[in-house]
């Protein structure tokens, strides 16, 4: 099993504070989801239905009519790489590893590559397959780039995969609106934009016989009806969605000023997370992680990913926080030891 943000019992045995008593921000999902209302009682009584509201309402909230509703992204990233015969797939170095994983234990040759070298490798490569924007670097690629590797990956028989976990509050850089042309694949999630984790729905967007191939793989009934409900609804909950936009823009601009101004310039992120680069981010996570803030840690580079705090608290907390840890030891480029 692969290392994920967001296990935070492990952290509280680890470092003895009690789970209730963290600041998560490891994970990169809206700690301001959508609010989540009373479910009726018969979603509770009955199997699911696939001719509910899900489908449908995902299919105008994605502006997309071929999609397929499954129990999280997770599940198309397991299922996928068993639907082609074996070839090279190409990922970049740093992103979601679930992804190469799943493609290299169903015996596929994974390249992983810079983003300046997809250009030249598409020509050798079975399947494309990106994150966009990137997590954890928030690396975004613009849908032209995209659909041209698409076009020369489809001419001999390939994919092009695109993961669009974080993509929601970003107008034009989904690729929704070309699903439907072979060897072209979108995976969608409601789990960081919606704050949904827990209900485990994600919506696979293809051509109908790469569904019809997904579907026979999962089998019947794999989201539950209380998700199913509470999905469609908060996908046609428009003026919430609108809102929530705005303010994870905000959000994650003044994450940037706060992490800069104490020496953790961002080099990248998106509206739900910013990621920083520095020599020493093993140190400042356990750090941080002794005051009770668990942050994501990655060590090729050696990086750190920071989610959204959700209250204004929570938002001095991690300031406060930082600001320890620069006193313990000044972070380099921190101004007045701030």
């Amino acid at each position: 099993m692969l290392e994920h943000g967001g296990r935070l019992r492990m952290a509280a045995r680890r470092y003895g504070i009690a789970p209730d008593e963290w600041l998560d921000l490891s994970t990169g999902i809206n700690p301001n989801g959508w609010p989540v209302p009373m479910l009726p009682a018969d979603c509770w009584q009955r199997l699911p239905e696939d001719d509910d509201e899900l489908t449908d309402a995902a299919r105008e909230y994605y502006g997309c009519n071929t999609l397929l509703p499954v129990a999280g992204s997770q599940q198309a990233i397991m299922a996928l790489p068993g639907l082609r015969r074996r070839g090279r797939v190409g990922l970049l170095k740093l992103a979601y590893a679930e992804h190469a994983q799943a493609w290299a234990m169903q015996g596929h040759d994974v390249v992983f590559l810079e983003a300046t070298e997809i250009d030249a490798a598409v020509s050798t490569l079975d399947v494309l397959l990106l994150i966009n924007p990137n997590n954890p670097t928030g690396l975004r690629f613009s849908p032209d780039h995209l659909l041209a590797w698409g076009r020369r990956l489809r001419r001999n028989g390939g994919w092009l995969i695109v993961d669009e976990a974080f993509a929601d509050t970003e107008a034009g850089l989904g690729l929704a609106p070309a699903v439907g042309r072979e060897g072209l694949i979108v995976l969608r999630s409601v789990g960081k934009f919606f704050g949904l984790a827990g209900a485990r729905v994600g919506f696979v967007l293809a051509w109908p016989a790469l569904l019809a191939a997904v579907r026979r793989q999962i089998g019947p009934w794999p989201i539950s009806a209380p998700a199913r409900h509470l999905v469609a609804a908060a996908l046609r909950d428009g003026a919430w969605q609108r809102t929530m936009a705005r303010r994870l823009r905000k959000a994650s601009g003044r994450l940037a000023r706060l992490l800069a101004v104490r020496g953790l310039v961002p080099d990248g992120g998106c509206d739900l997370f910013q990621w920083c680069r520095h020599s020493r981010a093993a140190e400042i996570h356990e750090r941080l992680a002794r005051q009770g803030i668990l942050v994501r840690r990655f060590d090729e580079p050696a990086s750190l990913r920071f989610g959204l705090p959700g209250t204004e608290a929570e938002w001095h907390r991690l300031a406060s926080a930082l600001d320890a840890v620069a006193g313990e030891e000044k972070l380099p480029g921190c101004p007045s030891g701030i």
